[in-house]
């Protein structure tokens, strides 16, 4: 598995991330075992990002990474978790769900949003004791949608504070939206950008203007929700596109991205997952799992070459505009065979793992 180093910064990613929802229990329960066993499929297939927040199951997930993680060296790997959502204890949680905000546990405690300065030093604070470590690598601003004039003036400096302390290695924004993200890589000095389902095969929203200001501005993408959700992991009706059924002509355009990849022999999984990398300001994809053999697929299908061909072929039927990146299958590209070392994200490998 390829690390990078993104940017001027000194944090490293691996091309393949590993999103830790799932382990918060993400609509239905994941035992602690499977939890484990994820986290470590992922790391012996070398994968060494790892995402996660106090969001993702009321700071369950953040509590099983951390335990899955505490006997790897420290150094060894890239932690990733969020800030803008603090969790204050609701007494009568325990006889109440939390599956309204789509996660299978107790709601022990209420989600409170707060992008003030000190809700951020909290936050941080709160999920350092849960992942159990003195530091984590990446602190993103989650999901500042409504809150965008709080999260620019009050919690950015914050993180810009912190990582001028080296508390963190480095701060971004992570969203389920292009825009104001955008605005974060013009207006500050951020230097990553998690993109949730925002440029994938089915929606390049992002290409028209956070991808150009990220690779013009030397900041690193991390995209997420390649699959959108599932439609693009086997695209039918009652498939979910974006969390929610998906409208007619969405489906139709995902089955027809299913018979041009089959035609070229690859998995509609894997056109999906390698698209992103054609963009020279992606340095990873993130990826959720909630159980080994997931992993294994994942990476898996991040080893199949993808020719040119279908790429071409996506472009002639209309599926991609004519001047989308994508990966090449040439030794210079994202596809490269076994062998020759390709640049991701635009970025040099600085080494690799098997």
């Amino acid at each position: 598995m390829r690390i990078t180093r993104p940017g001027a910064g000194t944090v490293t990613v691996s091309e393949l991330a590993l999103g830790c929802a799932a382990l918060g229990n993400l609509y239905r329960p994941v035992s602690e075992d499977a939890a484990r066993a994820t986290v470590d499929a992922a790391w012996d297939a070398g994968i060494r990002t790892f995402d996660t927040a106090p969001h993702y199951g009321l700071g369950l997930s953040e509590r099983r990474l951390g335990a899955a993680l505490r006997d790897r060296p420290r150094d060894a790997y890239t932690l990733s978790t969020k800030v803008g959502r603090l969790l204050v204890p609701h007494p009568q949680g325990d006889a109440e769900d939390d599956l309204a905000h789509g996660f299978a546990v107790s709601a022990t405690h209420r989600r409170v949003w707060d992008f003030s300065a000190d809700g951020v030093l909290r936050s941080l604070e709160a999920s350092l004791g849960r992942l159990g470590v003195d530091r984590v690598d990446v602190a993103l601003l989650h999901d500042p949608d409504d809150h965008a004039e709080q999260a620019l003036r009050e919690a950015y400096p914050a993180l810009e504070r912190l990582r001028a302390e080296g508390v963190v290695g480095a701060i971004g924004v992570g969203m389920n939206q292009s825009a104001l993200p955008a605005r974060f890589v013009r207006e500050t000095d951020i230097d990553v950008v998690l993109l949730a389902g925002r440029y994938t095969l089915l929606d390049q929203d992002g290409l028209a203007e956070l991808l150009p200001e990220a690779a013009a501005r030397g900041r690193a993408v991390v995209v997420g929700g390649v699959f959108n959700s599932g439609l693009l992991t086997a695209p039918r009706p009652g498939a979910t596109y974006d969390y929610a059924p998906p409208p007619r002509p969405v489906l139709d355009r995902a089955l027809r991205l299913l018979e041009v990849s089959e035609r070229h022999g690859v998995p509609l999984r894997a056109t999906a997952l390698h698209f992103p990398f054609g963009h020279p300001a992606v340095a990873s994809v993130l990826t959720g799992a909630r159980s080994p053999q997931e992993v294994h697929d994942t990476v898996d299908q991040l080893r199949r070459p993808i020719p040119d061909a279908l790429w071409d072929e996506l472009r002639a039927e209309g599926l991609l505009d004519p001047d989308t990146p994508v990966p090449s299958a040439t030794p210079s590209g994202r596809t490269a065979p076994a062998g020759h070392p390709a640049p991701v994200g635009g970025v040099t490998p600085s080494k690799e793992l098997s």
